[in-house]
């Protein structure tokens, strides 16, 4: 069936929003996405239905416990996991890598090396920066390179040498939208023995996540980047999380997924993530049946979410390089990622760009007066942005399209920002 869009978007209440009468255009996706009905109505039961703690006798507290086996599971299915005990969650993506710097730091002695890059989100730098800080590691550099804005991988077997422990790198960036060869880079980090940590938070919403295939150790995302609740999901291999040390209270199980959970779980977030994946689920069965020949899911469930990725991507990627040509006909605006549609491939929707006479944030502003939700400056990505110099310059305008988004919304930012730059 072909994608439509009334559909999609009639599943997303917050669409409906006006500002000042203005229906506003949710292009802030990057950062966080609106909820469809499905993850609305699941939290909802959440609280009157499993509003309970776990380990009763007592139905709801029975219910409470299928509610989050049944989340481990669909987690499971969405990032290819053997078993859904390798999964657990977390406040976000950055408060569970720094609870996995605790862990991993049992295993570490000074001198070893830690590897990162200039491409990443501060919530996969700065947990590291303090780690090595506290135990006098070394802090080794992937270079983004300024003219693709890819990471440099040609010199990895020098980066990544015996000394090195730990490789963290992100699957996409959240500012030049650029998709890392994390295949690559987990091959040479195996070949040392180095533990490989994948930030997915950006690449979630856009691309099927395979840690089968990508050979990783760790890989952590967070659902509201994916028309979830504000939640962190994390995967890890079992045999390296039964050797971790949990930082955890002396009642707590040894038994995983519980080692790793240091508190009662949100319920309703839980919940809410069902929603999201099942929406994913949705948009493959309702949209994705000419994709589903060439997809290798395991079962129908995971089958379904990974049509429903491509299926959103594909849209995403229209509408990027709408966007994205719109841009650069503009003068004194450069793009910061790649901008060849025949290499697209290699990116996200997330567009970012600056304007040689304009600041990010008053481009920002303009747009919020009429009802366009953008982003501007660094987005939490201060490595990128001051290798590419921006820093000082006031970041990055960022732009993140995704499938609930048209053509139509993209036009409307890009006849605003037009106006803006001829009209200051």
């Amino acid at each position: 069936m072909k994608y439509d869009i009334n559909k999609v978007r009639a599943e997303f209440p917050a669409l409906k929003r006006t500002w000042n009468d203005i229906p506003i255009a949710f292009l802030d996706n990057p950062a966080g996405t609106q909820v469809p009905n499905r993850v609305l109505k699941l939290m909802n039961a959440a609280l009157v239905d499993y509003n309970a703690n776990l380990g009763g006798f007592f139905k709801t507290s029975q219910d409470a416990e299928a509610l989050v086996i049944d989340a481990h599971k669909i987690a499971a299915e969405f990032v290819n996991a053997y078993d859904f005990r390798e999964i657990f969650f977390g406040q976000n993506m950055t408060t569970l890598t720094f609870m996995m710097t605790r862990s991993l730091a049992h295993t570490l002695k000074a001198g070893d090396e830690i590897v990162l890059t200039r491409m990443d989100h501060e919530g996969n730098v700065a947990p590291w920066l303090l780690l090595a800080e506290e135990k006098n590691l070394t802090i080794k550099w992937i270079d983004l390179n300024p003219d693709t804005y890819e990471l440099d991988l040609s010199n990895l077997d020098t980066v990544i040498t015996e000394k090195t422990k730990i490789v963290a790198v992100n699957y996409a960036s959240n500012i030049t939208g650029s998709i890392t060869d994390v295949k690559q880079v987990v091959t040479a980090a195996k070949a040392v023995g180095a533990i490989t940590y994948i930030d997915a938070v950006q690449y979630a919403p856009h691309g099927i996540i395979d840690v089968q295939d990508i050979g990783c150790d760790m890989l952590v995302c967070s659902s509201y980047k994916f028309y979830g609740p504000h939640q962190g999901i994390m995967w890890a291999r079992k045999s390296l999380l039964e050797k971790l040390k949990a930082y955890k209270v002396r009642v707590s199980s040894d038994e995983l997924p519980e080692k790793f959970v240091t508190g009662t779980e949100s319920r309703e977030a839980l919940a809410g993530i069902i929603g999201a994946l099942e929406h994913f689920e949705w948009v493959g069965s309702a949209f994705g049946g000419d994709l589903q020949a060439a997809l290798s899911g395991r079962n129908e469930l995971q089958s379904d979410i990974q049509a429903g990725v491509r299926k959103m991507t594909q849209h995403d990627m229209t509408l990027a390089d709408q966007l994205i040509s719109g841009v650069k006909s503009i003068k004194g605006t450069k793009i910061i990622g790649i901008d060849d549609k025949n290499s697209f491939s290699r990116r996200v929707s997330t567009v970012s760009f600056i304007h040689d006479k304009h600041h990010p944030d008053d481009v920002a502003k303009y747009m919020a007066k009429r009802g366009i939700s953008i982003w501007s400056g660094h987005n939490y990505a201060l490595e990128p942005i001051k290798r590419l110099g921006l820093l000082d310059k006031g970041g990055v305008i960022r732009v993140g399209p995704t499938h609930y988004n048209t053509a139509g919304e993209i036009d409307r930012f890009l006849n605003a920002f037009e106006d803006y730059v001829k009209n200051d």
